[in-house]
């Protein structure tokens, strides 16, 4: 099994989204840890938007954060974005937030699914959903 780097963006922090004591709000984390799945997403699929042609979309089930040191105003911070698949109906994304001199700052756990927006339900195999419909996991996943 070979090993490979999590898929990773760069934000700057934005004078708007700093709470009142200057650090960023904590919504705002959640938002970042989002960002970095939808481009992680975007990357594995090529550009291409196959779910939505086999009517299905990724749903967020749960998200959860720790805390660990503070970011303000004009910090640049690095995002990672990490899938695990299983067996069954959802799958996981891990994200950590990092100061660029290497400062874990938070972590993002999350439960995610692929919903059939017909039925409304979560589809099985979510892993296989992706690869049939192109996505290369390999940008996804840190592991064959």
């Amino acid at each position: 099994m070979s090993e490979r780097e999590p898929f990773r963006i760069q934000v700057k922090v934005r004078h708007y989204e700093l709470d009142t004591l200057g650090h960023l709000n904590h919504a705002v984390y959640h938002s970042y840890g989002e960002v970095a799945r939808i481009e992680a997403m975007e990357q594995a699929s090529g550009g291409r938007d196959n779910l939505r042609t086999e009517n299905l979309s990724g749903v967020l089930l749960e998200s959860h954060i720790v805390y660990r040191r503070e970011i303000r105003g004009g910090d640049v911070v690095e995002v990672t974005a990490e899938f695990e698949f299983g067996d069954g109906k959802v799958f996981h994304a891990t994200h950590q937030i990092c100061k660029l001199d290497g400062t874990l700052a938070a972590e993002i756990t999350c439960t995610l699914g692929l919903m059939d927006l017909e039925r409304r339900k979560l589809v099985d195999d979510p892993r296989g959903r992706l690869e049939r419909a192109g996505f290369d996991l390999k940008v996804l996943t840190t592991s064959d």
